[in-house]
């Protein structure tokens, strides 16, 4: 591929693109989230409630940085935008971003009504669209080159 044909990443660091790496954090965090509420449905201990609290603060911190990496690198490059992976890759990730803002606004409650059963049908689905969002995400860089070096 030449040089001027490079799907760059617009958003780098010393050549290597930020938002493959920071999407790792929400992502564990959000599948916490969703662990720690089964585990507070199932016993009841407000422990568990108040760890998928935290972890979805964390989760939509990192979210938010990994989504203004990834759309600086969607705006800063056309190349990017033309992959077929990138607009459900965008759509779908800014559906889960939603989906956890809500999700963390919902743990902020007190006592039962915090995970069951709002909070916990929405890490279900927030864990349930990531597989699809991740492998579109890794489509673009293993397929289309996407922000690799070459």
């Amino acid at each position: 591929m030449q040089d001027d044909m490079r799907v760059r990443s617009t958003a780098q660091i010393a050549g290597h693109p930020i938002h493959p790496m920071l999407v790792p954090i929400p992502i564990a965090c959000f599948t916490g989230a969703l662990l720690t509420d089964i585990a507070y449905v199932a016993s009841a201990e407000i422990m568990w409630a108040d760890f998928s609290a935290w972890l979805l603060v964390v989760g939509v911190v990192f979210g938010v940085l990994a989504a203004i990496a990834g759309l600086t690198d969607f705006l800063g490059n056309r190349l990017v935008r033309k992959q077929p992976p990138a607009w459900p890759h965008l759509i779908g990730n800014a559906v889960v971003l939603i989906l956890a803002i809500f999700n963390t606004m919902i743990h902020m409650r007190d006592g039962w009504t915090s995970v069951w059963p709002t909070g916990l049908v929405l890490s279900v689905i927030t864990v349930l669209i990531l597989p699809v969002t991740g492998w579109l995400g890794w489509a673009m860089v293993y397929r289309h080159g996407v922000g690799v070096a070459r």
